[in-house]
Formats: structure tokens, sequence, C-alpha cells
């Protein structure tokens, strides 16, 4: 891989150009990674590639080892792992709920207290997550809440 970099006073906009003979998942990930630059994520919905507006994403879950990226109004699918998502989310307030799942904190309605120090989180499209044990104390912390 080789790497050229042209400074110039006189460019008004980044432009970044990659050369490559097909698509790879190395160069898919780079992509993603330089979209979070803009805050964008790369997901797919049936054969279609989207870029999500992270804005918009409410939260992301992992179940059967397939990453799904839930928005107010549609249900994508991830390239990536959770864990790979949540080191790219967390400076856009997203957080940890549970081994399967980020929340973002602006999407928070109501939280209530559940069994087992778990936290029942409802979200604004009404859909509920449970923050779990291990998660529960950072949470709190994360959101100022005693």
């Amino acid at each position: 891989m080789k790497i050229a970099i042209n400074v110039n006073e006189d460019v008004k906009d980044i432009e970044i150009t990659i050369s490559c003979s097909h698509l790879t998942p190395e160069i898919e990930k780079m992509l993603v990674t330089l979209r979070m630059l803009d805050r964008q994520l790369t997901a797919s919905k049936g054969e279609e590639t989207y870029l999500v507006d992270v804005s918009k994403v409410i939260y992301l879950e992992s179940v059967d080892r397939k990453t799904f990226v839930y928005t107010g109004d549609s249900i994508y699918e991830s390239s990536l792992k959770l864990y790979e998502l949540e080191e790219q989310l967390y400076e856009c307030g997203f957080f940890r709920a549970s081994k399967s799942c980020l929340v973002q904190l602006k999407y928070i309605k109501s939280l209530k207290a559940d069994i087992n120090r778990k936290i029942r989180v409802t979200l604004e499209n009404g859909e509920q997550i449970i923050v779990s044990r291990q998660y529960a104390e950072d949470f709190k912390k994360r959101l100022g809440v005693k």
C-alpha cells in the first residue's frame, strides 16, 4: 500500500482517493473509519449499501454474530463488530448497555430500576433496553444519575 499526501494551500476541501483492483474488507473498514469523521456509518439493507447519519442511530445490537443499526424508521446491518462501533461511536454519545447493545444517550426517554441492579431504559421510539449490572454503574455516571 502506498500513501501520498499532497499539501496545497489553494485546496478548499479535503479529497481522498483510493485506487485498487477490487474492494477488500480492509478497504471497506478504512472507508468506514473515514466516514466516521463525517459522522456517518456504512450499513446495508438488502442488497443496497447506505450511509447512515450517526445522529439518527438510536441503538445498535448484535444478534447471532450480526450487528444491526436501528434508526427511527429503518433497520440496517453493519459489517463491523459491536466493539469496533463502540470505539468509534463513544465520542458521539453512545454507551455500552450490555454485551450485545450500544445506546445513543440522547434518545433515552426514561430510566427505571430493574431487578438485580439492572436498569430498564425506555427510548424515544418506545423500545426498551436493559442495561446489565456490569454496565449499570458506568451508565449512571455517564448520565450524571445516582
